[in-house]
């Protein structure tokens, strides 16, 4: 487990792969996830993320913060998912002036790819930065078209196919985001929020990421800012059985800010968002059970 993760930076190749709009009629089983961008590979799953995972680690400028194989874990509570497999990974130096705009784009950060396959179909699949844009109110953040032009390169090279972008649909900021007031000082915070999850024999944490420490080691500045990525296979599996998709938020994610005032907040995506954004259409119980966990889970670390 990280304890620091590295954000978001890329040494942009010379060549950018084309991002198609126009869909290819015959895959019918394309992501139709909205703000997306999405590659059908050419090549094996393992191949793929192995290839993609290789171009990271040879990048100095790259960490990888954590790696879950979703249809591992299924397989451990005797459940079956087609292969599903997730990376987070980045560096400061591009990632931190998002967060320099807004703090909660660290919700969304560090960034990931999910790699799965579906009836034969190897398919890699990223949040776009319009979305991240959209979400979070960014404007026009230099480092943004920096982050796309790399995410296009390092995706399209590992799965040797072209992108494409996934449905448009527009996001308005802070859209599906549940935030909630800490009565506490931020370390306190955290430390209530890591206390209560790690005592929870359902949950396991994948990782925990500092994006002010790791600002401060590029010599950027940025105000508190911590996140905590966990699960729980027994409710996420039933979700990406039904959409593989929505492994690309998971695991859960629980951001804690200290805002310019000094006061501080506990933000996490909400359930109800994510059964929308990957047109989940059962599976209400296992929704409201993850919207209760989250709602308990973070009033209790604010104290309330």
């Amino acid at each position: 487990m990280y304890k620091i993760a590295l954000f978001l930076s890329f040494t942009l190749l010379s060549t950018a792969c084309n991002i198609n709009s126009d869909e290819d009629p015959e895959k019918n089983d394309n992501p139709e996830v909205p703000g997306t961008i999405y590659g059908s590979s050419t090549i094996s799953l393992d191949e793929a993320y192995s290839s993609f995972k290789t171009s990271l680690e040879s990048n100095d400028q790259i960490g990888i913060v954590a790696e879950v194989d979703h249809s591992q874990n299924a397989a451990s509570i005797n459940k079956e998912l087609g292969p599903t497999k997730i990376i987070f990974f980045g560096n400061p130096s591009l990632g931190t002036p998002l967060m320099q705009e807004n703090q909660l784009a660290g919700l969304d950060l560090p960034q990931k790819v999910l790699f799965y396959e579906n009836k034969d179909q190897v398919f890699a699949l990223y949040n776009s930065t319009d979305y991240l844009a959209s979400r979070h109110a960014l404007g026009e953040v230099e480092s943004l078209n920096q982050i796309s032009a790399a995410l296009e390169n390092l995706v399209g090279d590992a799965i040797k196919s072209d992108l494409e972008s996934s449905i448009s649909k527009s996001v308005t900021a802070s859209e599906g985001i549940v935030t909630v007031t800490s009565s506490q000082d931020f370390e306190s915070t955290y430390q209530s929020l890591q206390s209560i999850i790690s005592g929870n024999d359902n949950l396991s944490i994948m990782a925990e990421l500092d994006h002010r420490a790791n600002a401060q080691s590029k010599g950027l500045e940025l105000r508190p800012t911590k996140i905590i990525i966990f699960g729980n296979p027994n409710l996420g599996t039933p979700l990406m059985q039904e959409s593989q998709t929505i492994g690309l938020d998971l695991p859960q994610k629980i951001l804690v800010w200290e805002d310019a005032n000094g006061a501080v907040h506990l933000s996490y995506n909400d359930p109800a968002f994510l059964k929308l954004r990957h047109e989940i259409n059962g599976s209400d119980e296992v929704i409201q059970q993850i919207t209760d966990a989250l709602q308990n889970i973070s009033n209790g670390a604010a104290g309330n």
